[in-house]
Order: C-alpha cells, then sequence, then structure tokens
C-alpha cells in the first residue's frame, strides 16, 4: 500500500492522519507486506510531507507490516539527516523500516529552493553519489570513518530506488538494489524499465537477484459501476494534477467522465493506464492480467477513494480478488 494522506474536501489534516492509521491497521490485518508514505510538499491535499515522522507514527499505530517510504525525494535533504531518522526508527521497530528514495523534488520550484536552502542545481551525478553515501551511512561503522550515523550506522535499513524513468530502473541495477516503479501515475515506462532493471542487474550484498514492485492505482466495489462511481475522486484528482489545479480530494460526481472533453479523458486514461478499477471479478482479472505482463515480485497498491469506509472496503475486496 502506498498513502499520500489525502486531505478530503471538508475535512482536516488531522483526520487525513487518523485515516492513514486506520487504513494501515486495515492493510495489516488483511496481510499487506508493506505500507508507505510519499514525500510531497505545499499541495494542499497531500499530508504525509515529514514522511519520517509519519512513518514512526504509522508503525507505532501498527505491529507486523512493514513501514516506509515511498520514497524520501533524496535531493531534499542531506544523506547524514536521512540516515539518522531513519536508522532512529529501525532501532524503534527494529526488521519493519523500510527506505524508497526517489530523485525528483515532490514539488513545485519554489518549495524545492525553500527546501534546499542553496542555489546550486542538482546534477545528474548528485543522485547515485548521495544513494552511495546514505548505504555507507547504514553499514556498520568502519574504523578511522570520519562521520557515523548515531543512530543509523549498522542497521542496515533496506534502500529501495523508486523511479518513473529509466534512470532509477539503470542505478537499481548497477547498484544491486530492489526497485519499484511509480506506474501508478507515470505508466508509460514501465515495461521498457523493468526490462532495462532486470537484464542489466548486478548481485550485491544487499540483494542476490532483481526485485520489483509496480505501482498499480486500484479501487474496488461490490459491482463496476459503484467502482467507477467512486473512481471519480481519482478522476477529479489526476485532472486537477495535468492542469495544475492542485486541491484536496473531491467526493465522487456521477457520470464526471462524460462531463469532460475527450482530450481530457484520454490523458485521464493515459495516466491511469495500468489502473484497476471495477467489480470482484473485473479486479481479479485486472490483478492477474497485470501480474503476467509485469512479473512484479510485489504490487504497490494506490487506493484513493473518498468515503474511508468505503476505501477500507475496497481494500478489502482487493485482498479477496488476490487470494482467489
Amino acid at each position: 500500500m502506498l498513502d499520500l494522506v489525502a486531505v478530503r474536501e471538508g475535512g482536516t489534516v488531522a483526520e487525513a492522519l487518523q485515516i492513514a492509521v486506520r487504513t494501515a491497521q486495515c492493510a495489516e490485518d488483511l496481510g499487506f507486506a508493506r505500507y508507505w508514505l510519499a514525500e510531497h510538499h505545499n499541495m494542499p491535499g497531500i499530508a504525509s510531507s515529514a514522511t519520517a515522522v509519519l512513518v514512526g507514527h504509522i508503525a507505532g499505530a501498527t505491529q507486523t507490516i512493514r513501514v516506509g517510504s515511498g520514497g524520501i525525494m533524496l535531493p531534499n535533504h542531506a544523506p547524514l539527516v536521512v540516515a539518522e531518522a531513519f536508522g532512529t526508527l529501525a532501532e524503534l521497530y527494529p526488521g519493519r523500516i523500510d527506505l524508497g528514495l526517489g530523485r525528483a523534488p515532490g514539488t513545485d520550484g519554489h518549495t524545492m529552493r525553500a527546501l534546499r536552502r542553496h542555489s546550486r542545481m542538482e546534477s545528474e551525478e548528485d543522485f547515485p553519489r548521495d544513494v552511495q553515501e546514505l548505504q555507507r551511512l547504514l553499514a556498520p561503522a568502519q574504523a578511522g570513518q570520519p562521520i557515523v550515523a548515531v543512530p543509523g550506522a549498522g542497521t542496515n535499513v533496506p534502500i529501495w530506488l523508486l523511479g518513473s524513468s529509466l534512470f532509477s530502473a539503470q542505478l537499481a541495477a548497477y547498484l544491486g538494489l530492489p526497485y519499484a516503479f511509480a506506474s501508478h501515475f507515470a505508466p508509460r515506462m514501465l515495461h521498457q524499465a523493468l526490462a532495462i532493471y532486470r537484464q542489466t542487474f548486478k548481485p550485491s550484498a544487499a540483494l542476490a537477484k532483481p526485485y520489483a514492485i509496480v505501482g498499480v492505482p486500484v479501487i474496488a466495489a461490490p459491482t463496476d459501476a459503484e467502482a467507477q462511481f467512486l473512481a471519480s475522486s481519482t478522476y477529479q484528482r489526476v485532472l486537477g494534477i495535468l492542469t495544475g489545479n492542485r486541491t484536496r480530494l473531491q467526493p465522487p460526481v456521477e457520470g464526471f467522465m462524460e462531463q469532460v472533453s475527450e482530450r481530457e479523458r484520454a490523458a485521464i486514461a493515459d495516466f491511469l493506464a495500468v489502473g484497476i478499477i471495477g467489480g470482484p471479478q473485473t479486479v481479479r482479472a485486472g490483478l492477474q492480467a497485470l501480474a503476467q505482463a509485469t512479473q512484479a515480485d510485489e504490487f504497490m497498491l494506490v487506493s484513493d477513494v473518498f468515503d474511508a469506509d468505503l476505501r477500507l472496503r475496497s481494500l478489502q475486496l482487493t485482498a479477496q480478488a488476490f487470494r482467489t
């Protein structure tokens, strides 16, 4: 499960955080492997900006599910700060913390500059260098090492690389790290990225063979018609992203897709190309087809349903479909 901790229209940030806890507990009960939170900034409808804080909050409210970042946007942070934060989490919740890393800012240009507090532009070499620095900081400290992350050193928090293009696929393969492709919002290069990752993968101390997660938008309901109705909240969010009009998560609208232009419908469909929306049979068939097409080791589900209880029902129906 990937959670952006949506702030709903008419709701509050506090309510969004409470819903995230309930959702994580439900995911744990359903047997989900992990619950990740995404770093975004300056967005009125997303409350997961302080990602490490939320990882700790969710881990403290659950018992066994792995909790992590999907991801920490590494250019926004010094590697030492990330190592100390996730090292602390690993000491608090041993064997349950994941560190997913992305190289995008997760925000707009003005906010990016406010986060980074320097004027130097990032180069293509910065992200690989910072990932490797993080690996060293989370590994056991070496004699004479000038900077040691405390907490952090020796925790070996699993590092995942996240991406929506080919760059992180190549880097994950080169470093021998697990890889998660963000096909829940940028599916166009999914198959090409997976092929490059698997074909060029180099075994490492972290991972013997390729291991890939595929992001999937999923909305399940008792019927296809109801699922499409609930998905109109997602359609509105996607249209807002595409037009630069980001708002809080909106309630569903009957016949929403018929109310937008043909060009907008096509753009939404392209954004959600791997999305699975429907009743139990539709969801089951969609999951099976995507599993066959991608050979993914895991699916990372994103489910933006306005009604929090119906969101939990969506996860329950999806889990049932996945098992049958």
